[in-house]
């Protein structure tokens, strides 16, 4: 049995796909992937339903070239235990839909599907996605192993059900959800039945940034700004009084006045995603020999990445040639759930700290806003005229617990390519 059993909620671009290619690379005793969940935000949902797919049509093809050349197939995860495979959230709750294709491409992935069409599966099988209209014919429990595809399991659930249902099968506090996204998902999920969602063990976001600049606006980071409702709804469910910070949304309601627990949510923001990088020499040393030699797997990151690093050539001084660098951002979320025993995982010395989303400001949609005033805490939730927002209440605002320190950070970008290449 896995000790990490997972809920990857991602919008596959590029640095998802290497997330999810490192959950796959990992031993089924480090890691259960249960279910991958879809939502837009790096591009268009179905387009990231695309990406998964020619993942694990990549990976098929991967394993029986290692298993032709005498190698260990490896990707053991991905053998032992299908994913269910779901498609979420097409827009955010509230505000205007953003993309992320002008780093990622069109397609999420630099054009791959255009360029290397032979990399790509022939058929999509968004026909197996379908949704059902009939509700009398929903399954019960879940996707149907009869329509299963030999690397994974289609559902024809939105994603936040798919989540609901995994929680509801899996004893309270086993399953982890990784979220490199947009929170939508989470948000639908939540608000459909909070007391389910909360059976979750903890969440995982990628998102957001504290002191650090944003890298959609110059406070904002792309998974918080591109549903800044979301991130806030479900933020606040790390409150003792989640009403306190939930934020007004057209389209959702408030949480039940009583919860029996609060969320334990662990933040990865920018300023500490920022410090795991992938060097362009590292890769190219890797990825080279194996190029040579005829590795399907190779062939495929090697055309997204090429993309990626001339991209952010053009973007960003200083990663010009072999310096060039791509922070893995949501790699390092999974990283944590599958080692989250390493006692070398440290969240912040100020953890938990009530970190709310901003989701109404002009210019400040998606930041994180935290309280810099030195002021003593109060033992009651009485607004006053210096403490508008209960910002110094003890018994208000969220809890969120900020990561601050990992196994190796200067380290993580080989130890990936080693994880997913050997």
């Amino acid at each position: 049995m896995a000790k990490n059993k997972i809920i990857i909620d991602t919008d596959p671009g590029i640095d998802d796909i290497l997330a999810l290619l490192l959950a796959f690379a990992a031993s089924p005793e480090e890691v259960e992937v249960a279910l991958i969940s879809l939502t837009f935000g790096n591009i268009e949902v179905q387009s990231c339903l695309r990406n998964v797919v020619s993942m694990l049509h990549i990976l098929e093809r991967e394993m029986e070239w290692r298993k032709k050349q005498g190698r260990p197939e490896g990707f053991e995860t991905l053998r032992t235990h299908k994913p269910v495979i779901a498609v979420g959230a097409q827009q955010p709750l509230d505000d205007q839909k953003m993309l992320a294709d002008y780093f990622h491409g069109k397609d999420g992935l630099g054009g791959i599907h255009f360029t290397h069409p032979h990399l790509t599966p022939g058929e999509s099988w968004e026909h197996l996605f379908d949704p059902i209209s009939d509700p009398e014919v929903l399954p019960k429990v879940g996707p149907s192993p009869s329509k299963s595809h030999q690397s994974f399991i289609p559902s024809k659930l939105p994603a936040a059900d798919e989540i609901l249902r995994v929680l509801k099968e899996n004893e309270e506090n086993t399953v982890t959800i990784v979220a490199v996204g947009p929170l939508t998902n989470l948000a639908l999920a939540a608000a459909k039945d909070a007391e389910t969602f909360l059976r979750v063990k903890e969440v995982v976001v990628m998102g957001g940034t504290i002191d650090k600049p944003g890298n959609v606006t110059p406070v904002g980071e792309f998974n918080s700004y591109a549903d800044a409702v979301a991130a806030a709804r479900v933020f606040a469910l790390t409150s003792p009084k989640p009403e306190s910070t939930l934020p007004p949304s057209k389209r959702l309601p408030a949480y039940p006045a009583t919860l029996s627990k609060t969320l334990t949510l662990k933040l990865f923001p920018l300023d500490f995603t920022s410090q795991h990088d992938l060097i362009r020499g590292d890769f190219d040393r890797t990825i080279t020999p194996l190029l040579q030699s005829g590795s399907p797997l190779a062939e495929w990151v090697d055309a997204f990445m090429a993309h990626v690093f001339q991209t952010l050539e053009r973007l960003h001084p200083g990663h010009e040639g072999a310096k060039a660098s791509l922070t893995l951002h949501d790699p390092v979320c999974v990283w944590y759930a599958m080692t989250s025993g390493d006692t070398r995982w440290k969240p912040t010395p100020t953890s938990p700290e009530d970190i709310r989303i901003e989701t109404v400001g002009q210019w400040t949609r998606g930041m994180c806003v935290v309280d810099r005033r030195n002021r003593h805490k109060v033992e009651d939730d009485v607004e006053s005229h210096s403490d508008h927002g209960l910002w110094l209440s003890s018994r208000a605002g969220n809890r969120i617990i900020r990561m601050g320190g990992s196994p190796g950070g200067e380290t993580f970008g080989m130890l990936l390519l080693k994880k997913i290449f050997e």
